[in-house]
């Protein structure tokens, strides 16, 4: 379909909770469609609906050369920790060690309203997660301690606005 433009931090629907999506028709296949297009873009592991200006409960991955997506996701059985560096297309240029579990499972439907079960290890586990926050209104930048969110929190001031 498209490969839609990336909204960049400041934008409100970044920050705002996203709804459930209620209804399962040809739109919601357009826009997972658009999200998969816009997710296949090279360095792209993870796009939310939020990030293409659609606050709709809905994301695509693509990692490990699989491509795919998640409507309504809730995450469950997270195991293990990470710390890996981890960046956002809403935040170019930034990148920051990021907690995370290391394995993690989302459950959710497919476009077509039916149940859907991912389970993953390292970066899809990664993508799981950071994807699952983006639609809740939180960037990963939310998640960092210590001199890493001083570090980003700094960068953030001298290069966009700041959060509130």
């Amino acid at each position: 379909m498209t490969v839609r433009p990336i909204r960049l931090f400041g934008d409100p629907v970044l920050r705002s909770p996203a709804e459930p999506v209620t209804v399962f028709d040809d739109d919601l296949r357009r826009l997972v469609a658009d999200l998969e297009d816009t997710v296949r873009e090279p360095g792209r592991a993870g796009v939310a609906a939020p990030q293409i200006g659609v606050s709709l409960r809905a994301f695509s991955y693509n990692v490990g050369g699989k491509v795919g997506h998640l409507i309504n996701p809730v995450l469950s059985e997270l195991e293990g920790e990470q710390d890996d560096e981890e960046g956002c297309l809403s935040l170019p240029g930034m990148g920051y060690p990021t907690p995370r579990a290391w394995s993690a499972t989302a459950t959710g439907f497919d476009q077509y309203g039916e149940p859907l079960t991912l389970r993953g290890t390292g970066l899809l586990a990664r993508a799981l997660q950071h994807e699952t926050d983006h639609l809740d209104g939180r960037l990963y930048i939310d998640t960092l301690t210590g001199d890493a969110r001083r570090r980003a929190l700094r960068e953030l001031r001298r290069t966009r606005r700041a959060p509130a």
